[in-house]
């Protein structure tokens, strides 16, 4: 696993007494959380070579909410997955969390995923045998958590996402947003530092799309996360802290959020 010289330099000069306190305080990184470096992703073809990413750049600063718009099919969902350890990069340097994951071995890319990641699709994929309550605590079971305490971790975050009366029901017993906000309770159940959305409002109807970014604004703020959301939806994507467009395989500043 490759550190990030910027964040090498950082943490060998924090004392130990530094170190504690980041536990309960927000974190104010001296890095980019997120650091994309001349990104290539090629696709071999039987007509030749597709290159989704050229020299693709990113910086993004910890504690932003950053939206990424684009065509379909220009690259949207491929970033997000080498950004969360779920593809890799034909070259260049992805730094998220300090750790270069274009290195990591299939298990470490499982473990940082798990500790640093989390992640919300546009369909819930929630397990449809078990109740909102043992999907959301999935996770923290696969980290070697006793039952008890991850049942109790996932009764939380349900408060949160304000389903404590749906805790029993299974997912074919939700509505479209209540699915997806049980998912966005299993995604951040682990207290990630980075939450990565691919298209999380896109299957919700208006009002429903609108209340679900609505939480997940307030999770991002109330969490000191750091956000990529990938959406079609552009009045949502303006409300976050920029907004970049994805074309040619290049992504552009597209706009400034208000303050």
């Amino acid at each position: 696993m490759t550190i990030s010289p910027l964040a090498a330099a950082s943490t060998a000069s924090r004392s130990p007494r530094e170190t504690e306190s980041r536990v309960s305080e927000p974190e104010t990184e001296p890095y980019p959380l997120i650091q994309v470096s001349n990104l290539r992703k090629t696709y071999v073809t039987a007509r030749g070579s597709l290159d989704l990413f050229k020299d693709l750049n990113l910086t993004v600063e910890a504690g932003e909410q950053v939206a990424i718009v684009g065509q379909s099919g220009a690259g949207k969902s491929t970033l997000l997955h080498i950004l969360g350890a779920l593809d890799t990069a034909s070259s260049g340097t992805v730094y998220c969390a300090s750790i270069n994951v274009a290195n990591l071995s299939p298990r470490d890319a499982a473990a940082f995923r798990n500790r640093e990641i989390g992640y919300v699709w546009q369909f819930h994929y929630l397990l449809p045998e078990f109740t909102a309550q043992e999907n959301v605590a999935m996770p923290l079971l696969a980290r070697g958590m006793r039952k008890s305490d991850a049942m109790a971790q996932a009764a939380e975050w349900l408060r949160e996402v304000d389903l404590s009366n749906r805790s029993d029901h299974r997912p074919g017993e939700l509505s479209g947003g209540e699915q997806q906000r049980v998912a966005l309770a299993r995604a951040l159940v682990n207290q990630p530092r980075i939450l990565l959305a691919d298209e999380p409002t896109g299957d919700l109807d208006g009002q429903t799309a609108n209340l679900v970014f609505e939480l997940i604004q307030g999770l991002h703020r109330s969490h000191h996360l750091t956000s990529i959301l990938v959406t079609h939806n552009l009045e949502l994507a303006e409300r976050c802290t920029r907004t970049l467009r994805l074309d040619g395989g290049q992504l552009k500043e597209k706009a400034s959020a208000p303050s």
